[in-house]
């Protein structure tokens, strides 16, 4: 048996164990959150290192992208560098290829066009493969990495923009503590209730991104929203139907009635790949994908508002 152990930033209420089957081998997947610790992150890291099959890295990314640069995230990186024996992932690779094929995905099965949408994207350096197929799609975009990473109120409208300001500030951004730049621990279990940047998402058709981005600044309603996202709980899927969500569309397939996130998936996949530490290719995920028939999970919370077509591929 393979075992999966995702070591997360984010609060320990959120913690859960799954068996599957994955090509007729089992795997064994854990999620453990530190509320924020980043020493007990590391230690966690340390004890197992070696132990287990491959870790995941949840809670915060060890690579954020723009363009053709990747920044890596100081303190991400220190966690990180405790796995000695054991592969260690952050879903960065797997964001590239899944995220990419969930807005084919919807186009091409679910009947869901782009052109005429607006969407408001919490943050793309996190999500960059998403980011750039949306905007192949033809989706109106606004980029908030900005305004929901660094709390500066100015949005951004192409990826070309997002990669000047990303050249100027995410050499100093990678370097600030974990705690400014994304919700960790007990964070991630509330919600700003000032409506501070409520305009944004009133005016989009769609909202993607990392759901605890997402959260933070959740308004009250949400009627009639498509959301793009991953790693929603039983909790956050009636809370999101509750305020007048259309569709929820999760990135990564759902394991026993939940969402995992794609730091989890990715070291599933790493895991039964045998790799090691050499990693995969962008096409070894994508032919594991294809293998595994991973697809979005969507689920329609207040009706088929956007009157979508879904297409049969006999």
């Amino acid at each position: 048996m393979k075992k999966v152990v995702s070591v997360s930033l984010g609060s320990s209420k959120r913690n859960h164990t799954v068996e599957i089957d994955v090509l007729g081998e089992k795997v064994l997947i854990e999620r453990i959150g530190t509320d924020g610790s980043l020493k007990k992150a590391a230690e966690l890291i340390s004890d197992l290192d070696g132990k287990v099959d491959c870790f995941g890295l949840g809670g915060t990314d060890l690579y954020i992208f723009a363009g053709t640069k990747r920044y890596t995230i100081r303190e991400a990186a220190r966690i990180a560098k405790n796995a000695k024996k054991t592969p260690i992932v952050d879903g960065s690779g797997l964001k590239n290829t899944l995220e990419r094929r969930t807005i084919s995905y919807l186009r091409e099965v679910k009947g869901i066009t782009f052109s005429d949408k607006r969407v408001l994207m919490v943050c793309a350096m996190d999500r960059f493969g998403m980011a750039e197929a949306l905007e192949d799609a033809g989706a109106k975009m606004t980029y908030g990495d900005l305004i929901f990473a660094l709390g500066v109120p100015i949005p951004l409208y192409s990826l070309k923009a997002l990669d000047k300001v990303a050249r100027a500030i995410a050499p100093i951004a990678v370097q600030m503590p974990l705690k400014f730049l994304y919700p960790t621990g007990k964070k991630q279990e509330v919600s700003n209730t000032q409506d501070k940047y409520k305009k944004y998402y009133d005016d989009a058709h769609i909202i993607a991104g990392d759901f605890h981005f997402i959260k933070k600044h959740i308004p009250q309603r949400l009627n009639e929203k498509i959301i793009i996202t991953n790693t929603v709980t039983k909790e956050d899927v009636q809370d999101l139907k509750n305020k007048g969500v259309s569709l929820l569309v999760t990135t990564t397939p759902h394991l026993n009635g939940r969402s995992f996130g794609t730091n989890v998936i990715e070291g599933v996949l790493v895991a039964l790949a045998e790799k090691g530490n050499t990693g995969l290719t962008s096409n070894e995920y994508l032919d594991l994908l294809e293998r595994l028939n991973f697809v979005p999970h969507t689920e329609w919370l207040n009706g088929n508002t956007f009157q979508t077509q879904e297409v049969s591929h006999g």
